[in-house]
């Protein structure tokens, strides 16, 4: 072990994958794991207690989000540096976790030498964006913003409600349902709801956990 090793640690729900990433970076050369968490909360505590070089987290967690766990330490610790590891490649996904502050994004498919030389290059400053996530985040970057009631009236599309049951759900008339329907059709790209439920769930602008949640 190097006298001043990196020291990383490991934000992952699943336990075999953390175990197997934990001894991936305890094994190669100038790494150390100081640390591990299987969901948001714990990350937190596990970050504030070890103040890791970096820390390598998926984004969907358990009780807090990649996402919101990236926002809350930054805000405390700005030079605080993340890499996101996860199986999702949605552009909304990739967006939101570039936006909270992550230096990196890798795809679970990469190799332990992808992996350790990302570590490497985030730790010396680096960030690291692969050429197929680049351009589904400069695809994302060409779009115009969803407001936040659009996001809910997209939202309740994805569960398959109808116009009148997303104005009741949310409190406005069916006619207000149709102009936000408009618009997010137009800011997406798509031209009826089918297609703008398929492009939510495509690019992670409705998580699947959602759907899981309301269809459990």
């Amino acid at each position: 072990m190097p006298a001043n090793p990196i020291r990383v640690l490991v934000v992952e729900d699943h336990h075999v994958v953390r175990a197997g990433l934990v001894a991936l970076l305890n094994v190669a050369d100038g790494l150390e794991v100081v640390g591990e968490a299987a969901d948001g909360v714990e990350a937190i505590t596990q970050i504030r207690k070890h103040q890791p070089d970096l820390t390598l987290i998926d984004l969907r967690l358990p009780r807090l989000t990649g996402v919101e766990v990236i926002e809350r330490i930054r805000m405390e610790t700005p030079g605080a540096r993340f890499i996101v590891l996860t199986t999702y490649d949605g552009d909304e996904d990739i967006y939101r976790a570039l936006q909270a502050g992550a230096r990196a994004y890798l795809l679970k498919g990469m190799t332990s030498e992808d992996l350790i030389s990302t570590i490497h290059a985030v730790h010396a400053g680096k960030q690291h964006i692969p050429a197929a996530v680049a351009q589904r985040l400069a695809e994302r970057m060409g779009t115009e913003e969803l407001t936040q009631r659009e996001l809910d009236v997209l939202e309740q599309i994805v569960h398959g409600k109808s116009n009148k049951e997303i104005a009741t759900e949310l409190s406005i008339s069916e006619a207000t349902v149709k102009t936000h329907i408009n618009s997010l059709l137009g800011k997406l790209g798509v031209t009826d709801r089918t297609q703008a439920a398929t492009a939510a769930i495509q690019r992670g602008i409705v998580p699947l956990e959602s759907l899981r949640k309301k269809n459990s």
